[in-house]
């Protein structure tokens, strides 16, 4: 009577267990699909480079997906297909002709491509508590070379056994007894996934005897395929960092950065081999011991008949060709998927995130990343020189997004992009000096009944006390200039002049425009507030600054485009939001002081820096604790900082320090320079900048300036000869 309930218990027990088994799928994190389509700036070298993320092989003949061959002004690939929530994306075969840095045309070979658009890159995945990460794959998707592998080393009659195999146990103790080693194993696939899926690793008789009946129990209940797809998804077969590898999909792409449906018959066999040992037989660490696991799969393949010796012969020659590393680590992109997480924390519990299988597709443009990345690599070990900066005692922070859309580009956290810990671009709350003049000089010039470019302002020193409290601010260089035109004063971040305009506008004026450019929270409603005395982290001043990027349309920062099921149906779409805050003429004109700034003002060493002409404003706080940098070219919108954990003086302005982090992304990129098309309601006059008056063209000392239309303020009209 007990064995009968203990039958019955055994049997409920996997009936159950399999029925209700539900894989903790992690969810798939990627960065936006590189779109292609004739006129495109974009160099080859960042396509191929792209293409490398993506693991793509160069071949003499690209004759399958994956594959590119590169010649001077030519890439011919094969696309891989993806399914995007807007339909599938089948494979292309392409020939991409550049002309320079330009994409000039893209044949399909029967036609033109109007667009051609690659699967994203996997930048990340949201972990299962469990720590168990896998691809699922359904058994029709599984190379046939891998199942014959696999049964051929593992379990040659698992077709027509019960579950359990004990000729296969003989065999296989004779094969072991016979080459002193362990080249076949005794237990079924059946057998090893009882293992995996329902017993601990408990090595005892009684769990060995519970082992065989709960086999003989699975394939009562479930078909012989049924069985092996669920062995392919759960069977372990690697290790990075805390993230376990199962199954044979994510496997392929950790070792050998490609789908399973791209590994030749050597990698198959490879993997294949793994299922008997992973750690033993991992091919990073132990690659003779892979090369001869390998070589016996093949070889298992050649006797039963699944591959033909001369097919085994070539394999064996193959080299191991596993990547250096994996495709991708958990920790490659911290400090965007910081972000990523903050996002989705308003809409999807953290469950959901490491168990539900969710495809979230995001915005991170890598080409981007690496290159700010890069930047700070290059620059920030150069700043480092002497007793005031010692090597390694700066940090940084760099964000970068499209202008237009607010679409997060990249974020860098720190000096160390992998680095988990302290988040600086989006927690280093740090005062931004100089950087929030243009909200002040933008104030004053959405009043152009009071305020043009050319409106004298009092660079004359001043002191203000209210409460006891007293306060006495200087220029950076200490030295009073007089009246000055509104335009000097911006151009050269004149203190002075910018406390006089504010105390005219008004504290709370003020306060009103930061809020309308994005800054949240309470502001402290002092004068200081005037030069840049509130802390900002560097992703607030970004949001900031895309007011301006984006000719005065806010876009609120996102990094998420959309959320799809582990199907592909659609879960939530973060689509574009923009608000016209500011008139265009009206940020015109800012936009055109700030490109001056670059031209001749703080950031005049920038066009020797970079190529293009940009728009921007250094920010340096007092002592020379804080360096920064905020500005845009056509496309894309960045600010960088640099400064010391301790907040000690760096001995940087922003010009000497974070300008020249900046200034590296854009060259890196080769991202053009801004658009200052002026919109409707600008017309430009003709002034001599000495007296301010209204000339004419050619004159003497005479320099073009931007005006609302019929709001030109002059002292009088003065015409002159031509030079």
């Amino acid at each position: 009577m007990a064995i009968l309930a203990w039958g019955a218990w055994i049997d409920h027990t996997v009936r159950e267990a399999f029925e209700q088994h539900r894989w903790t799928l992690p969810a798939q994190v990627y960065a936006r699909p590189l779109e292609l389509y004739a006129g495109l700036t974009l160099p080859p070298a960042a396509l191929l480079d792209e293409l490398r993320r993506l693991g793509y092989r160069e071949t003499a003949a690209v004759d399958g997906p994956g594959q590119y061959h590169a010649t001077p002004g030519e890439i011919t690939l094969h696309t891989r297909g993806f399914a995007f929530s807007d339909g599938v994306e089948p494979p292309h075969r392409a020939l991409l002709r550049f002309d320079g840095r330009v994409l000039k045309t893209l044949d399909g070979g029967t036609a033109a491509l109007p667009l051609l658009r690659l699967e994203p890159v996997e930048i990340a995945r949201i972990a299962p508590r469990d720590r168990q990460d896998r691809i699922l794959v359904q058994l029709p998707e599984v190379p046939q070379a891998l199942i014959d592998a696999l049964l051929a080393v593992e379990d040659r009659n698992f077709y027509s056994h019960g579950g359990i195999d004990p000729l296969g146990v003989m065999r296989a103790l004779w094969v072991n007894l016979r080459s002193g080693e362990i080249r076949q194993g005794g237990s079924t696939i059946t057998q090893q996934l009882v293992k995996n899926l329902f017993l601990g690793r408990e090595r005892s008789y009684a769990r060995k005897f519970n082992e065989v009946f709960m086999a003989l129990a699975l394939e009562r209940h479930y078909r012989k395929d049924e069985i092996l797809e669920t062995y392919l998804n759960s069977v372990y077969l690697g290790q990075d960092g805390d993230r376990a590898i199962h199954g044979f999909a994510l496997a392929a792409e950790f070792y050998f950065g490609r789908p399973l449906s791209e590994l030749t018959v050597a990698q198959l066999a490879l993997l294949a081999g793994l299922a008997r040992g992973a750690s033993y037989y991992d091919p990073r660490r132990f690659p003779e011991r892979a090369l001869e696991r390998r070589l016996t799969v093949l070889q298992a393949m050649v006797e039963t008949g699944r591959l033909t010796p001369a097919a085994a012969a070539a394999g064996a020659q193959e080299p191991l060709a596993v990547t250096p590393k994996p495709l991708f680590r958990q920790a490659r992109y911290t400090a965007f998927m910081d972000l990523v997480r903050r996002q989705l924390a308003q809409d999807y519990r953290e469950e959901d995130l490491r168990s539900a299988g969710l495809r979230i597709f995001t915005t991170l443009d890598p080409r981007t990343q690496s290159a700010a990345e890069d930047a700070i690599g290059q620059e920030l070990p150069a700043l480092e020189t002497g007793r005031e900066r010692p090597r390694g005692s700066l940090q940084a922070a760099l964000a970068a997004a499209a202008g237009d859309t607010g679409e997060v580009l990249a974020l860098v956290g720190g000096r160390d992009p992998q680095y988990a810990g302290f988040n600086r671009v989006l927690d280093a709350r740090r005062p931004i000096g100089s950087l929030v003049k243009p909200a002040v000089y933008l104030t004053a010039l959405q009043r152009p009944a009071e305020y043009n470019v050319l409106t004298p302002l009092a660079d004359t020193p001043l002191t203000w006390e209210r409460g006891g409290t007293r306060w006495t601010p200087q220029n950076y260089d200490g030295v009073a200039h007089g009246n000055v035109p509104l335009y000097q004063a911006l151009v050269h971040s004149y203190n002075l002049a910018t406390v006089h305009l504010g105390l005219a506008l008004g504290v709370d004026a003020i306060i009103r425009q930061l809020h309308a450019l994005g800054i949240g929270g309470d502001l402290p409603a002092y004068p200081s507030l005037f030069l840049g005395a509130v802390p900002l982290s560097p992703f607030e001043v970004l949001q900031m600054y895309q007011c301006f990027a984006g000719k005065g349309f806010r876009a609120p920062l996102r990094a998420i485009r959309e959320v799809l099921d582990h199907d592909g149906r659609p879960l939530t779409r973060y689509g574009l939001r923009v608000e016209a805050i500011i008139k265009p003429e009206h940020v015109f004109l800012v936009d055109t002081l700030l490109a001056e700034v670059a031209r001749s003002g703080t950031a005049a060493a920038l066009p020797r820096l970079s190529a293009g002409t940009y728009a921007g404003k250094t920010g340096t706080t007092n002592d020379l604790r804080d360096s920064w940098f905020a500005g845009f070219g056509r496309d894309t919108v960045a600010v960088a900082w640099v400064g010391r954990d301790d907040n000690a003086p760096t001995g940087l302005s922003g010009a000497t320090g974070a300008m020249r982090l900046w200034a590296a992304l854009m060259r890196n990129l080769a991202a053009p320079g801004v658009d200052l098309t002026p919109p409707a309601g600008i017309e430009w006059r003709w002034v001599d900048v000495n007296t301010g008056a209204l000339t004419d063209r050619g004159c003497l000392r005479a320099a073009p300036f931007p005006f609302i239309a019929g709001r030109q303020v002059a002292a009088s009209y003065q015409p002159c000869s031509a030079m």
